[in-house]
Order: C-alpha cells, then sequence, then structure tokens
C-alpha cells in the first residue's frame, strides 16, 4: 500500500484511457492506494494545481496516454515510466492561473443557467400544486390529535392513522372536488418480462421497455430490451400515442410509481414490461392523460404512493393495482386541467431551454480551455 496526500497526482494502470486520473482534493489529508495506482508529487512551484487536474484530463492527453498503453487487449496497463516520460504545455503560472480562471468564470456562467432552470421548474410545480390546493409534505405529527374513521384507512395502525390525518390535511383546503384514481379511469394494465436479449432493440424487432424508460419522470423509449426471435411477441401491450405508464416496483423508493405521459409517437413494437402499468382510460374519464401524469408526480400524491408501497429497500418494493386506485386527488374541471398543464409545460420548456444552453456553454468553455492551454504548446513545455 501506498499514502498519497493533498496535490499528489494519482492514476490507474488499467483506466487511465479512460480519462481515471486526478488530484487528490484538498479535503483527503491522507489516501492509501495500492500499487495499481501510481503516485506523482507535482512540483507546485512550476504548476497551478487546478492547471493540471484540467490538463490531465483533456482529450489530447488522454489521446497520448492511450497510445502508450502496453500489454495484452483489454488488459493494457499505463506504466509509470510511460505516465513520465509523457509532455504537457506549461505556460509560465501565472498564465496557468489566468487560464484557470477563465475557464471557471465560463463554468459559473453555467451553473447559473442549471441553477435558474431549477428554479423556474420548482416554482412551476409549486404554483401547479397550490392552485390544486395541494400542501408540501411535513412531518407527521407524535401522535393522532384528531379522530379518523378506520373506514378511510387502508391499513390499521398508529402511522395509517397520522398518515389518515395527514393527508386529509393536504386535500381539505383544494377548491376542487376530492376523487380516487378508480373512480375516473377503467383499469391498469400490467405488461409482460419475457428473458430479453442483453441490447436495444433496432428499429425492426419487438422490444421490452425497461424501468429506466420511466423512472426519470420523462419517456426514454431507448431504454429497452430486443425480444428474442424465439419469443412470440404481444401485440397487445405495444405502446400508444397518448399512454400513462407507471411504475409498479423498484429497488428505489422514489422510483415506486413514477409516471410519465408518452406525449410523442413512440416506436412501433415496443411493449411494456410487467414491473410498468399502463393506465386504461374510460371514453368519458375526466382526467386528462399528461394531468394525471403530473399529479402523480406532487408531493401529496407522492406521499400516498410511498406509504402504501410494499416491500423494503434494498429489495425490490411494489406499488398495488388498489392502492394505485385508491389514490386520492383534487379534480379541476378538464378545461381547468388543461390551462394548469399549459402554465407547467411552459415553465418546464424554459427550463429545459436553459439547461441546453448550460450544456453549451460546459462544452464551450472546455474547448476553450483545451484551445487556450494548447496554444501554449509552441512555448515552454515541460
Amino acid at each position: 500500500m501506498f499514502a498519497a496526500y493533498p496535490g499528489d497526482i494519482v492514476f490507474s494502470k488499467i483506466d487511465a484511457r479512460s480519462g481515471a486520473i486526478g488530484l487528490v482534493p484538498p479535503e483527503i489529508r491522507k489516501a492509501v492506494v495500492t500499487s495499481e495506482f501510481p503516485v506523482f508529487t507535482a512540483d507546485h512551484s512550476r504548476v497551478d494545481r487546478e492547471f493540471v487536474k484540467l490538463v490531465l484530463r483533456t482529450g489530447n492527453f488522454i489521446d497520448t496516454l492511450s497510445q502508450r498503453a502496453s500489454g495484452t487487449s483489454g488488459r493494457k496497463r499505463i506504466t509509470p515510466k510511460a505516465f513520465q516520460d509523457l509532455r504537457i504545455p506549461l505556460p509560465p503560472p501565472d498564465q496557468q492561473r489566468n487560464i484557470v480562471i477563465a475557464h471557471n468564470t465560463a463554468l459559473g456562467r453555467a451553473t447559473a443557467l442549471e441553477r435558474k432552470a431549477d428554479e423556474t421548474e420548482s416554482q412551476a410545480v409549486a404554483t401547479f400544486e397550490a392552485a390544486l390546493g395541494l400542501k408540501p409534505s411535513k412531518p407527521l405529527p407524535d401522535r393522532p390529535v384528531l379522530a379518523a374513521s378506520f373506514m378511510d384507512l387502508d391499513r390499521w395502525g398508529h402511522e395509517a392513522v397520522l398518515r389518515s390525518i395527514a393527508e386529509a390535511d393536504k386535500v381539505s383546503m383544494s377548491p376542487y372536488p376530492i376523487d380516487h384514481l378508480g373512480n375516473v379511469i377503467a383499469d391498469l394494465a400490467v405488461g409482460w418480462s419475457p428473458k430479453c436479449l442483453s441490447r436495444r432493440a433496432n428499429h425492426d424487432e419487438w422490444g421490452v421497455l425497461k424501468l429506466s424508460a420511466v423512472t426519470s419522470g420523462h419517456f426514454k423509449p431507448s431504454e429497452n430490451k430486443a425480444l428474442p426471435p424465439t419469443a412470440k411477441p404481444r401485440p397487445e401491450l405495444e405502446l400508444k400515442h397518448g399512454d400513462v405508464l407507471i411504475t409498479r416496483g423498484s429497488g428505489v423508493t422514489r422510483l415506486v410509481g413514477a409516471a410519465v405521459h408518452i406525449a410523442i409517437e413512440p416506436p412501433p413494437k415496443m411493449m411494456i414490461s410487467d414491473l410498468i402499468f399502463r393506465v386504461i382510460f374510460n371514453e368519458t374519464s375526466k382526467i386528462d392523460p399528461a394531468f394525471l401524469a403530473a399529479i402523480l408526480a406532487t408531493a401529496g400524491l407522492r406521499d400516498q404512493i410511498e406509504e402504501g408501497r410494499t416491500g423494503a429497500a434494498p429489495m425490490m418494493q411494489k406499488i398495488t393495482k388498489s392502492t394505485l386506485m385508491s389514490l386520492r386527488f383534487p379534480l379541476p374541471p378538464k378545461v381547468k386541467q388543461t390551462g394548469l398543464l399549459a402554465s407547467l409545460n411552459e415553465a418546464r420548456a424554459t427550463a429545459a431551454d436553459l439547461r441546453a444552453r448550460a450544456l453549451e456553454a460546459r462544452a464551450k468553455a472546455w474547448t476553450d480551455f483545451e484551445s487556450a492551454v494548447y496554444a501554449a504548446d509552441d512555448a515552454t513545455s515541460g
């Protein structure tokens, strides 16, 4: 075992080619590594800590590092000598620091855009919930302070009484009637999980959605596995435009009962798995599909879902059909649902634009850094 201290350069002999290289941060006063992680002490009179950390992750440096790898395929290593023989642009320390400051300033602008995106979306969600009369989550009281009817409880027990009181308080202030999910939809249909291939389905193949296609709150059709040619597909489980999908189980509490509305035309031949419910609507359903997906993500509904789940982390946790059908929420007229959704979607579109701009700003900051660094390649190198 070998010791490494703040400012030391450490890399993985096997994974350095993939960027597994950096400096020990100041908050780690002493690290211990094996011989698979060579340790070098930088001469900080010649190199700025932040400058060298960034230079070691530039594309040019990693490409050159990869060319120095030796050994058998799949187990190629970078030796300490090969690392020491590498050259990097090394402008004077004050110029190094100026390059780093310019880079961090550009990243700061990207961070500000991301913060603004988060604030925009959070405010829109808060406005959406407030318009429905939903209150944010709050800790349960220490003991029941009001009477609760056993007829209103899905399960008996101290926590169930407290949860009933808390949930009743959340919806009591809504200006709209309170309804159960089971009263506004026809059914919840479950999918099928055959043994699939380990790769995604091609455009002409049948596939089965993975949980990750739903759990982010945004529909990700690329998250799927191909159905083997020997398995017979079930066309009745094929996704349709306008579907609302709800996760039935997950190993993470916050991902149980996650919902998405498929607002785009989904790829053909894509089926849902048995860990995903598809909402079946009545022709006269009083709820807009997109509104249902949005309200299932609110704090009040998430509390009900997490209270009603079964199983224990880190094992698979699930939400039953009957628990989902018993969810209670405010139900405005459809025209009001449309208006609330329009405001929410407009804010989310603004947030998405801000995040896209932040992503571009981060990419440009890195490109500008590399340009500034390697523009010094004709000057002093070390």
